[in-house]
């Protein structure tokens, strides 16, 4: 079996895959001529309110793997798929990846590690901060502590003339120039 790509509609990976494994179990031809079905994914994590999210993203979008065996209706089944466009390489004559590129590609999908969107702490301890967001909108305090894990700061906040510990977002504060505020 040789290793061949499918276009797809953009978006419609997922849903090609599916189908042709939905295929694959009802047709005993296909099921003898297809071997694997491939989406490359990739993992990447990213923040979402102050939240460490970890997703998965396609990094061909567009194309699905197929290792498979062209011979007869199979080719012809394959691409008279719903939303796929045809093999690359056109409907005729397809043209099979080289084993050294499917290699990489499996390669780089299973060793994908992580790759966290990091976000530089800008704040020290004892600086002054002015809160931008939430109930504490327009209060200032001195930085009692960094969570750079967290995303948060610990600050001293003076509220009805008392001093209040309170915990804040990074992106809820911003610096001030040195005053003495407590």
């Amino acid at each position: 079996m040789k290793w061949y790509v499918l276009r797809a509609v953009s978006g419609k990976e997922a849903k090609v895959k599916e189908y042709l494994e939905a295929l694959m179990k009802n047709d005993a031809l296909l099921a003898a001529n297809v071997g694997q079905v491939l989406l490359p994914t990739e993992k990447y994590a990213q923040l979402r309110n102050g939240k460490r999210v970890v997703k998965e993203k396609l990094f061909l979008p567009g194309y699905v793997l197929i290792e498979a065996n062209l011979q007869g209706e199979v080719a012809h089944t394959l691409r008279f798929m719903p939303n796929v466009l045809g093999f690359l390489g056109g409907l005729d004559n397809p043209t099979p990846v080289r084993q050294a590129d499917i290699n990489r590609i499996l390669g780089t999908a299973e060793e994908t590690v992580i790759r966290s969107e990091e976000v530089a702490v800008p704040y020290q301890v004892d600086e002054a901060v002015k809160v931008t967001d939430g109930p504490f909108s327009g209060f200032s305090g001195i930085i009692e502590e960094v969570n750079a894990e967290k995303h948060k700061l610990k600050v001293m906040v003076k509220i009805f003339g008392r001093v209040t510990v309170r915990r804040f977002y990074i992106y809820g504060c911003r610096r001030l120039p040195l005053l003495r505020l407590i």
